[in-house]
């Protein structure tokens, strides 16, 4: 689940002279099982409304899993596959490399547990009993091998799922849309996932508002965006409850078990949004402290961690560069 993240206003920094009078323009619409908004500076006052829809829809056409012929369901449904466009493999490399850095905590191939408990595109029954054993041969990248031409299951019962990664590329292909035409100063936000970067036009810094978890209408902070990609995880809205027990959408790759963790939503900041996309999942599972460890050697990071303490009051975690 990807929390709902507002877009406010910000600071004055020294460069507002410059973009005084220079229109700002908006575009917004749905796509990808949700809405998107994107702000730009251009003088010109271009709208690249077609172009944005073009290229969303034609990146469903690769990795949603509620069209059947897009490339990714294609693929679930056969042992190869090869790609057709170019967004298939790109995120599947960030995966990998996701999957590795935090061994396993991040696995695409989880989409078989994704599916029995009822929170993929076929219509299970949910709440009923998972033999997530016999499921967890199937989960694993070593099920897998690709190139940049195919992709090859080496388990006929594998399957993958790239949700949890794909609206942040489909937010930074915005903005590298957005580039190829010169604009410099830009906010693209789609379903919650934010990529920002320069200053509005009237030289304020955009400042994005992290919503409380247990008051999803309420701001629980605010904090600058520069240069810079937001991406926020949570257990909190995509759930459900049957036969007395809590069904969360995040599920451990490694257990086959869904999260029931203190953490509430985990929001991560990298230089761009795919990346930050794929860790906010990983650091969900990993938990607070395995998290902590992480970011010591990993310094192109940051979080902002909401959970529970053992007396089940709200805490914040925010990692050092944040704090500043």
């Amino acid at each position: 689940m990807k929390t709902t993240i507002l877009i406010l206003g910000g600071w004055i920094v020294a460069l507002a002279a410059a973009f005084a009078n220079e229109p700002m323009v908006l575009l917004q619409g749905q796509a990808q099982g949700t809405t998107y908004h994107i702000k730009y500076v251009d003088g010109r006052q271009r709208s690249f409304q077609r172009e944005v829809d073009s290229l969303l829809a034609e990146i469903d056409q690769s990795l949603s899993l509620y069209r059947p012929d897009s490339e990714i369901s294609t693929f679930n449904r056969s042992m190869c596959f090869r790609f057709r466009l170019p967004h298939f493999y790109a995120v599947l490399k960030k995966s990998e490399e996701i999957f590795h850095q935090t061994q396993g905590a991040f696995d695409p191939t989880v989409m078989p547990l994704v599916e029995a408990y009822g929170f993929g595109p076929k219509k299970i029954p949910k709440g009923q009993f998972v033999n997530k054993d016999s499921l967890l041969q199937y989960v694993g990248f070593q099920n897998i091998r690709f190139d940049k031409v195919e992709i090859v299951k080496l388990k006929s019962g594998v399957r993958l799922d790239l949700n949890s990664i794909a609206q942040g590329y489909s937010v930074d292909q915005v903005g590298h849309l957005l580039e190829t035409q010169g604009i410099q100063h830009y906010m693209v936000e789609i379903g919650g996932e934010i990529l920002a970067k320069g200053q509005k036009n009237d030289g304020q810094s955009w400042v994005i508002g992290i919503e409380n978890p247990l008051s999803p209408t309420q701001l629980q902070t605010k904090m600058n965006l520069t240069n810079r990609a937001m991406t926020t995880a949570g257990n909190y809205r995509n759930r459900y409850e049957a036969n007395g027990q809590l069904f969360s959408h995040i599920i451990n790759p490694k257990t086959g078990e869904m999260e029931q963790s203190a953490i509430l939503s985990v929001t991560v900041f990298a230089k761009d949004a795919m990346t930050a996309d794929g860790y906010d999942t990983a650091f969900f599972v990993m938990g607070l402290e395995n998290t902590k460890r992480f970011l010591n050697t990993h310094h192109d990071l940051d979080v902002y961690i909401i959970y529970r303490d053992e007396t089940g009051k709200l805490r914040t975690y925010a990692s050092n560069e944040l704090k500043n």
